[in-house]
Parts: C-alpha cells; sequence; structure tokens
C-alpha cells in the first residue's frame, strides 16, 4: 500500500501575523493545509493519508475536515505529531502498522503541511522512484552561487553549484527500510537529523532525486505567504509544471 502523510505537527508562528500555526492560515478561500490535503487525494496511488497534527491542534483539524466535506473516515486519518518532524513521521509509521500490519512493499510519502503547491507528477514521480529504489527526495538545482563558511565571518569554499541542489518534499520511502536505518542510528545521530533523507544518507543507504519543481515553495515566512497568494490567484504552479 502507499500511504501519504502530511507532516503538520509544528505550532511554530514564525510569520508574527496570527497566533495558529501556519499550516492554518488562510490561502485564498481555505487554508494552507486543506490545498495540501486536496493535492494529495487527487493522487490516485495513494491508498490512506494520514495528517500527523500538533495535539493541541487535532480537534481544530478535525473540524476543517468536517468544513470542507473532507473527513472520509477510509481515506484520511488524523494522528497526534511528535515534537520534530521525524517523531512525526514514526508517529504515523506507528498507526499504519497497527492498522495495516508491516510489508515489505508498503511505501510512504513525507510532505510538508505548508507546501500547498505540489504537483501530480511529482507525487507520482516520488510513488515509482521509491517502488524501485527504496528511498527518493525532491530536490531542483540550485540557482544561486553557494557559498560556505565555518565561522560565518569569512569563504571556506565556495562547491561547485552544477552539484548542489534544494530540497523539497515530498521524501518518500519503503516503511521497512527508513524504520529499520533509524534504529540503527545512536541518539546523539538522531539529534542532528533535519529531515528523513538524512537518515538513509548516515547510514549509507542511497536516496535517487526527483525534479521538483520552484513553485513547490514551503510558506515559512510573509513572503513566502505573499508568495503563495500570487500563485493560488494566478495559477502560476499549472503554468511552471507545463514548462517542465
Amino acid at each position: 500500500m502507499v500511504f501519504g502523510a502530511i507532516l503538520a505537527g509544528g505550532s511554530g508562528t514564525r510569520m508574527h501575523i496570527s497566533n495558529m500555526p501556519k499550516q492554518f492560515l488562510p490561502l485564498d478561500d481555505k487554508p494552507i493545509i486543506i490545498h495540501t490535503l486536496e493535492k494529495m487525494l487527487m493522487c490516485s496511488k495513494i491508498d490512506v493519508i494520514y495528517i500527523g497534527v500538533n495535539p493541541a491542534w487535532l480537534g481544530y483539524m478535525s473540524d476543517l475536515l468536517e468544513k470542507y466535506e473532507l473527513d472520509f473516515d477510509d481515506k484520511i486519518v488524523l494522528t497526534p505529531g511528535g515534537k520534530n518532524r521525524n517523531d512525526t513521521i514514526f508517529n504515523i509509521i506507528n498507526e499504519i502498522e497497527k492498522k495495516y500490519g508491516e510489508d515489505e512493499e508498503n511505501i510512504i510519502v513525507t510532505h510538508d503541511a505548508v507546501r500547498p503547491f505540489v504537483t501530480l507528477r511529482i507525487l507520482d514521480e516520488n510513488i515509482e522512484n521509491a517502488k524501485t529504489y527504496g528511498a527518493c527526495d525532491t530536490v531542483i538545482s540550485a540557482v544561486d552561487t553557494i557559498v560556505m563558511s565555518k565561522d560565518h565571518e569569512q569563504i571556506d569554499s565556495i562547491p561547485d553549484r552544477t552539484m548542489m541542489y534544494q530540497g523539497q518534499t515530498p521524501q518518500t520511502f519503503k516503511i521497512n527500510l527508513i524504520k529499520n536505518l533509524y534504529k540503527q542510528l545512536k541518539p546523539s545521530e538522531k539529534n542532528i537529523l533535519t529531515d528523513a533523507c538524512k537518515i538513509c544518507v548516515m547510514k549509507g543507504a542511497p536516496v535517487k532525486l526527483v525534479k521538483g519543481n520552484s513553485s513547490n515553495i514551503k510558506i515559512t515566512t510573509i513572503s513566502d505567504y505573499k508568495i503563495a497568494q500570487v500563485i493560488v490567484g494566478g495559477n502560476i504552479a499549472e503554468l511552471e509544471e507545463e514548462k517542465q
């Protein structure tokens, strides 16, 4: 089976324009997370979608599903998020295995709640590559020159930009693979994780690259939010996809 996992466990209010987590902010006529969920629902390859939500906001999320007539008992499941993204992923995996058991072929498609412009092409390619390679990450080529500085005062190196990529989501895995690799990590290694793909990299497991999209932005800052309002109003996401 293929399981979607929308990561909405955060409670950050970094944009300082609301007391609610940014995934619940309105984008055009509905909250950001509803846009994201609707994109996943359009992917016929995904059997069940889990949403990992900050426990304090589970009731609110449940009300949103009812309001937008998305409260499908057999398709969408809410589960408490963890203290970080990987905790949320493994909370979701635990819930999946409680209900559906373990299977070597089970796939989990993990995606940020605040990336509402993911395309069906990206979701499809993630699923197919995870089936073949076990793990994959959505990326776009770095546009700007990357400068590295250890002391944050002067340049140590300038890597070859042609080998540099910016990570997006989805990040997609065979569930047994990511679970078993995570178990092999030391506590000190788990503490420095920034995303799930790093689990694979740290243990030497290959991660296939999937071509992302410049419109697949993560809404984190006020500037991102303003850009998203333009995209949702101007169909930029669809235009970008046509250029691929």
